[in-house]
């Protein structure tokens, strides 16, 4: 899966390549210069053909790298909230 990964890292860490996405991301769009990247997918209809934005590899990049650690901040968020909620300061820890 890492090296499939490769073309979505390249894609993302230019600069021009990221303003498509962005445009793609609000809406389809019919220009061709999108084309040709992981992250575009490109369906013909009648003589245009139509870019959106293909979110399969970015949502593998996240559960690979993030999708780890969602359950450790989730639980951490929850206890936060409870502490909040309650209205009793949290502990100081002891200084050293």
């Amino acid at each position: 899966m890492p090296e499939e990964l490769d073309a979505v890292w390249k894609a993302l860490s230019d600069p021009t390549r990221r303003a498509i996405l962005d445009l793609l991301r609000q809406s389809p769009r019919t220009t061709t210069t999108c084309s040709g990247t992981t992250l575009v997918e490109t369906r013909e209809e009648g003589r245009q053909r139509v870019n959106s934005l293909n979110v399969v590899p970015i949502r593998q990049i996240y559960e690979r790298l993030v999708g780890r650690f969602e359950e450790l901040w989730s639980s951490q968020l929850l206890r936060i909230n409870e502490t909040a909620e309650s209205g009793v300061p949290p502990r100081k820890e002891k200084e050293k």
